[in-house]
């Protein structure tokens, strides 16, 4: 990817996976990973995890310590509380 150098790497890849995940190439319950994206893009894992901060912050995506970041359930069963734990 090449990058715009106005703007911060970090917000790039966020409008990347919000891309995915509106396009269904990220469906719900997939697993955003930290290392690929790392990898992907050729950054340091503290930029990743901004653009993941931020999308977890829109609700796109949730954390679960300990497995990792999944994309959300938009349209979850009634009384599932979606959340970062």
């Amino acid at each position: 990817m090449d990058f715009d150098p106005t703007r911060p790497k970090w917000q790039q890849i966020a409008d990347v996976i919000r891309q995915r995940i509106a396009s269904g190439e990220y469906p719900a319950r997939h697993l955003v990973s930290e290392v690929r994206l790392e990898s992907e893009f050729g950054v340091a894992r503290t930029t990743v995890r901004k653009a993941t901060a931020v999308l977890r912050h829109e609700g796109l995506i949730v954390t679960t310590r300990g497995m990792g970041s999944f994309v959300r359930d938009q349209n979850p069963p009634k009384g599932e509380r979606q959340g970062t734990e």
